[in-house]
């Protein structure tokens, strides 16, 4: 049995007796009924995905996986592609958006290499970042496939492989991008598994002007049309029109979900990753807490194939983890309340009248 399938058949729902009874202490609380509203909800899906009561959650871990796509040569981003391996650099040293905000929240950040298109060896040979490329980034989904199908269950595979060697350290995984160009095969995958017109899942990425965008929905709708992904099967979604770092967020997703812990996604293209491990095991979603809503038009209808709320709206949209850093905030507040707030009969409090 492949790693795949292997992870794959590990998936099963969350507990639904220990929801149940985290469900019951939570109705009995000294307030009144589901008066914290959706960190009573987020309470409740902590308890069924960890089967306890007392959900761990101290050990928090972020991994911004890492990818250039050969996409970036049609004009579709406002940057150059050096900024990849320049930001994984601005990562290691501790100088970016996701550090600030996972030092805040006690998470720690690992940096994964899925197919940077530059030698980041001298990195991945210091322990600074793990190594798990597929290749120098993909190629341009304009002319033709991202990636072989093989290529496709290696980058999932490669994301699985870091949630497993990560079990025994980590509690609540949180998943993180990097990848000059990304947002272009994140609307592609969005539009593929939702069948929405691509000008309704496309934003404006790093902040491209009105005809940059007009430019960049043409190049998707070539891409469709050119490789024509099969909606029904998550890696020829990838395959075709994915990346690299999209299918290790995949694998991390599906990898947590056979552990039986919670993983918080981040946004665009971390969701575009999740929609892949949904694709491939629907189940899987039972473990995604969704971060944030991103500015990115087509997060809100990838969160809605996922069946999700994401649980901030700040108008985020950059990535790295950032977005799955804070909301690791609001886990700790919910497993606090589940375990610390005593219930009327603790408290000896009087209940409201019937």
């Amino acid at each position: 049995m492949t790693l795949l399938k292997e992870t794959i058949t590990a998936i099963v729902p969350q507990d639904a007796a220990v929801r149940a009874q985290a469900h019951r202490r939570l109705e009995a609380l000294t307030m009144p009924h589901w008066a914290l509203g959706r960190l009573l909800d987020l309470a409740e899906d902590l308890a069924g995905i960890t089967r306890s009561l007392h959900p761990p959650i101290s050990r928090k871990a972020i991994f911004t996986m890492a990818g250039d796509h050969g996409v970036v040569a049609e004009g579709v981003s406002k940057y150059p592609q050096e900024v990849t391996p320049q930001m994984v650099y601005n990562f290691v040293a501790g100088g970016a958006g996701i550090n600030a905000l996972a030092r805040q929240a006690g998470a720690s950040v690992t940096v994964v290499d899925m197919g940077v298109a530059a030698d980041l060896c001298a990195l991945a040979d210091a322990g600074k970042i793990v190594s798990r490329r597929i290749g120098p980034g993909t190629k341009n989904i304009a002319h033709g496939p991202a990636m072989s199908r093989q290529e496709a269950i290696r980058a999932v595979e490669a994301g699985i492989d870091v949630a497993r060697k990560a079990d025994s350290a980590v509690d609540v995984f949180g998943t993180g991008d990097m990848g000059i160009g990304n947002t272009t095969p994140s609307s592609a995958i969005v539009a593929a598994f939702s069948g929405e017109p691509v000008a309704k899942v496309t934003g404006h990425g790093t902040g491209i002007d009105a005809g940059q965008f007009a430019h960049k929905v043409a190049v998707i709708e070539r891409a469709l049309a050119i490789n024509a992904p099969d909606r029904s099967d998550g890696l020829d979604v990838l395959a075709k029109v994915g990346g690299f770092e999209i299918g290790g967020i995949a694998g991390l997703c599906l990898g947590a979900a056979a552990l039986k812990k919670p993983v918080v996604v981040d946004g665009f293209i971390s969701t575009a990753g999740a929609l892949i491990a949904h694709s491939l095991c629907p189940a899987a979603a039972e473990y995604m807490i969704a971060a944030h809503r991103s500015v990115e038009k087509g997060h809100r209808i990838a969160v809605e194939i996922l069946g999700k709320h994401p649980l901030i709206d700040l108008d985020f949209r950059l990535g790295e983890g950032t977005g799955a850093a804070l909301a690791m905030n609001f886990i700790e507040a919910a497993v606090r309340v589940l375990t610390e707030v005593a219930t009327f009969d603790e408290a000896g409090v009087s209940k409201a009248d019937s």
